[in-house]
């Protein structure tokens, strides 16, 4: 797997070298192409000169900036690829927090971290079990695409997982959501009832449970198309019966987990008649 990005990894005066790996994909992901319908030809986007409507050559393609309006600045790569922090090549731990102190909306990419150089397993390991005995999380930045990016390092496994978080301008604040939502008082007796539908339901978290069921509908139809078959439309889902007594279904939720499954139930009855 070739690593997204390769650096350092740096605590003060103990330095390892380190490599990126991305921790998720959507290649595996149903993906559709452009196409002409009336030839059934792939199609292809094709770069236009704003003004003169021209076909434009990939090699006459730059980058702008926009210093004003329609005004740019011609900026090659080779600029920005001059352009150099302590960053771009080493993660360096700013400062260490409490796993729970970090803020899930600030979330964004993971990575695995690795060593990537065998003299720098012994140091990658001491800071990686330095972390993991006082649970803190490193916080460092890094230059990823042309961005400085903050960092949040954890222990995972035998190496790291590092997850990059979003600045303070790109998070919303909750209250332009939740400002105008009452402070209701909840009854004693229906919160228990609540909880009660909480305790049934609880299991431990085990993402191979994970099913994309609009990704297995998709595949299906695609396969049935691709055999010829006529698909007859679906009827429109019905959307959830509006709760007019919350306390009544609430107890009807209860009575309902306490049934035993369908097949369960078809079976006892014929050993009733065979008593």
């Amino acid at each position: 797997m070739r690593p997204y990005w390769k650096g350092y990894l740096k605590l003060a005066l103990v330095s390892c070298p380190i490599a990126l790996h991305a921790a998720c994909s959507t290649a595996e992901r149903v993906a559709f192409r452009q196409i002409n319908k009336a030839t059934g030809n792939r199609l292809r986007q094709q770069l236009v000169d704003e003004e003169t409507r021209e076909p434009v050559d990939p090699e006459h393609k730059g980058r702008g900036y926009e210093f004003a309006r329609e005004q740019y600045l011609l900026v090659e790569d080779e600029e920005l690829d001059a352009i150099e922090i302590a960053s771009t090549h080493t993660i360096e731990i700013d400062r260490f927090v409490p796993r729970p102190g970090l803020d899930q909306r600030f979330f964004d990419t993971p990575y695995y971290v690795t060593p990537n150089e065998p003299a720098g397993h012994e140091a990658f390991a001491v800071i990686r079990e330095a972390m993991r005995h006082k649970a803190m999380v490193a916080l460092g930045r890094l230059v990823l695409a042309r961005r400085e990016r903050v960092i949040a390092l954890e222990p995972y496994d035998k190496g790291l997982l590092g997850t990059t978080l979003r600045y303070p301008y790109e998070v919303r604040e909750a209250k332009e959501y939740f400002g105008d939502l009452p402070d209701l008082a909840i009854a004693p007796d229906m919160l228990t009832l609540a909880e009660h539908i909480l305790d049934s339901k609880a299991g431990a978290f085990d993402p191979s449970a994970f099913r994309d069921r609009y990704e297995e509908a998709l595949l299906a139809h695609l396969k049935a198309r691709q055999a010829g078959a006529v698909l007859e439309p679906r009827p429109a889902l019905a959307a959830p019966h509006r709760v007019i007594n919350l306390m009544e279904a609430l107890r009807r939720s209860i009575a309902e987990d306490k049934k035993p499954p369908a097949a369960s139930r078809k079976a006892a009855v014929p050993a009733r008649k065979r008593a």
